[in-house]
């Protein structure tokens, strides 16, 4: 038998290296946590060792029934008891004489015993449930992966078609719940080809875009999103793309970003070129009274501060955004460049203030679009713009769904998943209601 721990920073990491190092016949036989993550024992050719037998012991054995003994005279003694007790007071109650040897008590009220207060619980320490929840999490985890892993090869062995169709899902980068939902609208669609092509049409039509421009609809918009999305140089584009259209009369840009380095100079710089007026709106500056002079603009764009989550000047600048008498179209902008975890954060951080749709930025240097496609399908959020180079405003387009779909599958991978990333993705069905694949 072949033993060895393996560390890693989470369980599936943990799993990998497993599957990679001993194959897929080892056994898990513990866990734990550790600094910085967690450590596995695997064994190959592992056998769990029989129980000893069992040695009796005579002396304990002859305890037990001398015990035994004793109960069952107990138990007579107290019937016997009971019956004179008994008699007693059926001679009582009939108005019978008693015998000079039962003198008459008067009875007394003994109050019952109070139940005695429980004694407090020892307290517990507190690292003791988090060893015990890190130890659950560890198992589900473990579970899900097991799980994945023989619901996709069920899925190879059973329905080989649809397997293909998995792994081409998988290269655009698509979630797995968006991908199971696609498949669930093709599974009566015999000829691959045809299925194909029946599957990006439905991803199309999940895409949503504005029935009107948002320049076109005019009011306040604001460009929303963590830092290095490009919220900023869309903001240029799209007040390139109106003076250009309608002329700088109706226009104005409102800077909030008093954090970056040379943010603020940025911006006065685009309002000069452009001759559009610029506001600055400084942190703790009501930016209602900020925009109340710019209302009679046509169009009124909003630069905002990129920020972490757990920055407290976040939360009061989408507080600001959010106020009633603001009424500002909020625009998430997302850089497709952006891991799956990034662009998942971001909305999570981002949605507290309202947003009226996403705006996709980095087109011309991404290498997949899936993971931001499956973000904006999932939670319905209108795709508005896109944009795909630095030119001003010549890389500022409006989506076409198809056409984005076509792009998509253009900058899929070239090379098919593993095995390992299908099992994964498999796996992460399980967080979700649906648990049915294939």
């Amino acid at each position: 038998m072949q033993v060895k721990r393996f560390f890693a920073a989470d369980m599936r990491q943990a799993m990998k290296l497993v599957r990679d190092e001993l194959g897929a016949d080892a056994a898990i036989i513990g866990n734990r946590r550790i600094a910085g993550g967690v450590e596995l024992t695997a064994a190959l050719d592992y056998t769990p060792q029989a129980l000893a037998p069992r040695v009796p012991n005579m002396e304990l054995e002859d305890e037990l029934r001398k015990t035994a003994s004793r109960i069952v005279s107990a138990q007579a003694e107290l019937s016997m008891r009971g019956d004179s007790d008994a008699t007693t007071n059926r001679q009582l109650f009939a108005g019978l004489p008693l015998t000079a040897a039962e003198p008459l008590v008067e009875p007394t009220f003994v109050e019952p015993p109070r139940p005695a207060a429980p004694a407090p619980a020892a307290a517990v320490d507190q690292r003791v449930f988090d060893s015990m929840r890190f130890e659950l999490n560890g198992l589900r985890e473990l579970l899900e992966v097991q799980l994945g892993s023989l619901a996709w090869n069920q899925l190879q062995g059973s329905k080989p078609q649809q397997a293909n169709l998995w792994r081409r899902l998988q290269r655009i980068g698509l979630s797995g719940p968006l991908s199971r939902d696609l498949l669930a609208l093709t599974t009566e669609i015999e000829e691959p080809r045809q299925a194909w092509r029946m599957l990006l049409a439905h991803l199309a039509r999940m895409i949503v875009t504005p029935e009107i421009e948002p320049l076109e609809e005019g009011g306040v918009i604001a460009m929303v999103g963590p830092a290095g999305m490009g919220k900023t140089t869309t903001l240029a584009k799209l007040a390139a793309r109106y003076v250009l259209k309608y002329g700088a009369q109706n226009i104005a840009l409102v800077s909030m970003d008093s954090y970056r380095i040379g943010a603020q100079e940025q911006l006065k710089t685009l309002g000069r070129i452009l001759n559009v007026s610029v506001t600055h709106v400084d942190p703790g500056q009501s930016l209602a009274n900020a925009l109340d002079p710019l209302l009679r603009k046509r169009v009124v764009l909003i630069d905002t501060a990129g920020l972490q989550a757990s920055d407290p000047a976040l939360r009061m600048q989408l507080e600001s955004l959010a106020g009633r008498g603001i009424k500002s179209k909020n625009y998430l902008v997302l850089a497709t460049t952006s891991q799956k975890q990034v662009l998942t954060a971001a909305y999570h951080s981002y949605k507290r203030c309202g947003l009226a749709g996403c705006i996709l930025t980095k087109l011309d240097e991404t290498a997949s679009l899936g993971e931001v496609l499956s973000l904006a399908i999932s939670h319905e959020l209108p795709v508005a713009y896109l944009t795909d180079g630095p030119r001003i405003p010549d890389d500022l387009h409006l989506p076409r769904r198809h056409q984005l779909v076509s792009r998509a599958v253009s900058v899929q991978m070239q090379e098919e998943p593993s095995e390992e990333a299908m099992a994964d993705m498999f796996a992460d069905l399980y967080h979700s209601p649906a648990k049915r694949v294939g």
